[in-house]
């Protein structure tokens, strides 16, 4: 995979835009997202549950699954996503990030998933996405969260009808 010229000549001030894949993009580790401390900055989306701190910008569902099912679903949605890559994973504690990078700029952005328990059972689902550079996104991560919330209802009902 190579990158094209307008992506190269902006990883002179850039340097991540003139990698391919998820190469350059530092992995965020494991997350603790009880302590999350979003950016003041607009170039960003959180969706989370109800009563989730910070405030979310989307409203995630209980999700009546294992969190081992929902995890797997979510790295499937984003291996489905189009210039999106694994950047790191971390099963045992059912969180992994991802680099979904521009078509015309290569401009990385990065989503952080954690799936938790529900407390009444079932799971709950965390995404964090977010630019790695500038201040506006103009309104790509939001719109992300929401897609791919869409894809996992889709995929979850999708499932749902093969097993019955």
């Amino acid at each position: 995979m190579s990158v094209g010229v307008l992506p190269l000549l902006l990883s002179l001030v850039f340097p991540a835009c003139g990698k391919p894949g998820a190469q350059g993009v530092t992995p965020p580790g494991v997350v603790d997202f009880d302590h999350l401390v979003l950016p003041k900055t607009p170039n960003k989306a959180l969706a989370a549950p109800a009563g989730f701190s910070p405030p979310p910008t989307v409203i995630t569902p209980h999700y009546r699954v294992s969190q081992g099912k929902l995890f797997g679903i979510v790295g499937e949605v984003a291996a489905s996503e189009p210039r999106t890559y694994k950047l790191d994973a971390y099963p045992a504690q059912f969180q992994a990030a991802f680099v979904a990078r521009s078509k015309a700029a290569n401009f990385p952005d990065i989503i952080e998933v954690a799936v938790r328990p529900a407390p009444s059972g079932g799971s709950e689902l965390i995404l964090y996405s977010h630019s790695i550079y500038g201040q506006s996104d103009f309104g790509v991560n939001a719109a992300r969260v929401k897609a791919w919330l869409s894809a996992i209802e889709a995929r979850m009902v999708k499932d749902q009808s093969a097993a019955q």
